[in-house]
């Protein structure tokens, strides 16, 4: 931790007034909050949470670097999915959660090389900072196509068309479940006694009840003999699902992010589960440090939302890693596009797609699930290396 570098005086202060926003919520409720909802005020607390401030985010000014702020071979070849999907249903494409625009402005370009604009392109986007900056990309990436573009303020009524959620589900609030040879317990935050500071929050945990129980009992989490099992449980991004699935009359869903299919996601040796926090690119394991100012994530388990899907009536269509996801939809072809293999700009996008790819970088680590209703496969994405029969 001694690593991290020191946030500004005035980063600082917005943290400590998230603090205290914090310490009062779990003042009110009795002493204790559930982890879930300590995640929830970190990152979405109007004006001070992590998404919802006005800090940089993404970027090598930021916390952390996505895949279209790598390269626009990311959104280049995820558009040949993008235009299945919409071949199938309607010219219409909502993004969630579109981080700076980038992937909006690479998508739009190809879909308009490819004659396939949609008629609308919707950005579910919570943050009016984001948004800010969605807005300049557009205008400076894709002035000829901004006016298409619309940011919605919750989930449609109906929809038919393709969604598009890249990074989206690893930032749900998610519950910490501990497995103990005592029973099952679910892990929340209180305040320690006289401990000024960040420091007055401490875990405390109760014994697991109502969802939370019922989620743990049906994973068979390992009982260690001694010590304990810790892991996470995503009702939210499960209910999320589901909720898109009640909307969806016709189309197709994409959802990337890193995570591992359930038998994976819940090794014995994974004991202490998969949440991790960001700042400055430092990843760090400390989800009470400078709330508001860290990024908190962790990883997805694919099989649960695969299950809330299906649960909902959507089609499992196909799930696959990064890297084959991308070589299927023709993440090479669009290198080539790039111009003369000597050239410094096909040199540079050569690294970056080896690191969009590569097993030891995000190309194993990062799965797509598509999920869908009245779209028959195949899906390009998945024609070779689907991974269904992991789920």
């Amino acid at each position: 931790m001694s690593s991290l570098p020191e946030p500004s005086a005035e980063a600082r202060a917005q943290s400590a007034r998230l603090l205290e926003l914090i310490a009062a919520e779990i003042g009110r409720s009795g002493g204790w909050v559930p982890f879930s909802r300590y995640m929830e005020l970190a990152l979405y607390a109007p004006g001070l949470g992590y998404y919802s401030g006005g800090a940089r985010k993404f970027g090598p000014g930021g916390d952390f670097i996505t895949a279209p702020e790598l390269t626009p071979l990311f959104g280049q070849a995820l558009a040949t999915q993008v235009e299945q999907g919409m071949r199938a249903s309607a010219l219409a494409l909502i993004e969630v959660g579109a981080g700076t625009g980038l992937l909006a402005a690479d998508m739009l370009l190809e879909l308009e090389r490819r004659a396939c604009l949609p008629d609308t392109y919707e950005i579910l986007e919570l943050s009016g900072e984001l948004r800010e900056r969605q807005f300049d990309t557009l205008a400076t990436r894709v002035p000829h196509l901004a006016s298409r573009v619309r940011w919605l303020d919750a989930l449609p009524d109906r929809f038919a068309g393709v969604v598009v959620a890249n990074e989206v589900l690893d930032v749900m609030p998610v519950h910490l479940v501990v497995s103990r040879a005592q029973g099952l317990f679910e892990r929340g935050v209180a305040l320690a006694a006289d401990v000024p500071g960040a420091s007055r929050l401490c875990w405390a945990d109760r014994p697991a009840s109502g969802a939370v129980l019922a989620g743990a009992q049906a994973l068979d989490l390992p009982v260690p003999e001694q010590g304990e099992y810790v892991t996470e449980l995503n009702l939210a991004g499960n209910a999320w699902v589901a909720a898109w699935a009640e909307r969806i009359e016709r189309g197709l869903m994409l959802l990337i992010d890193y995570g591992y299919p359930r038998a994976e996601y819940y090794l014995p040796s994974r004991s202490g589960g998969t949440l991790l926090c960001y700042y400055r690119h430092h990843a760090h394991g400390d989800p009470f440090l400078w709330p508001g100012l860290n990024d908190i994530t962790a990883f997805v388990d694919f099989t649960a939302v695969a299950e809330a899907a299906y649960g909902a009536g959507l089609d499992v269509l196909g799930y696959a890693n990064q890297a084959q996801f991308l070589f299927n939809c023709g993440v090479l072809d669009c290198l080539e596009r790039r111009g003369a293999r000597e050239s410094a700009d096909y040199i540079r996008a050569a690294r970056a797609a080896q690191r969009l790819t590569a097993p030891h970088e995000m190309g194993e680590l990062f799965k797509v699930l598509a999920l869908g209703r009245g779209v028959e496969p195949p899906l390009q994405g998945f024609v070779r290396g689907d991974r269904l029969h992991t789920l």
